[in-house]
């Protein structure tokens, strides 16, 4: 069972996104900011996060440098109800990007996409 760890700032996105993940068979965790991210990620060990942009407290854009500067594979897949953020160069640093809604199908499906490529990249590593 895949860990997913998600990062926002609004409790009730974390709320529906966790009841909706963990009924699609996922194990998730959660947290309110980015705020020591690492130590997080190094606590959790999830096989993906989903991060929002806008947060209160940082910038999901500066959380996403701090991921990719350590774990580089792990896949993360940016959520925000702001699309112009797509245009930041940042933003070039997830896996995927997209945009809120009630509706979790696009959501769902990055998320099993991001999942499926990572688990291909370490079978084709185990072959070597």
């Amino acid at each position: 069972m895949a860990k997913i760890l998600i990062v926002d700032d609004e409790e009730h996105i974390r709320q529906l996104y966790s009841e909706e993940l963990m009924e699609a068979g996922y194990e998730v965790a959660t947290a309110e900011n980015g705020f020591k991210i690492l130590e997080r990620i190094e606590k959790e060990k999830p096989d993906l996060v989903i991060l929002d942009i806008k947060m209160a407290e940082e910038s999901g854009l500066d959380v996403l440098q701090e991921i990719r500067n350590k774990y580089y594979n792990l896949p993360v897949v940016l959520c925000t109800a702001y699309d112009t953020f797509k245009e930041d160069m940042k933003s070039i640093a997830a896996d995927f990007y997209v945009i809120k809604s009630f509706d979790l199908t696009e959501l769902k499906n990055r998320i099993a996409m991001a999942l499926e490529t990572r688990n291909n990249i370490e079978n084709n590593d185990d072959d070597k």
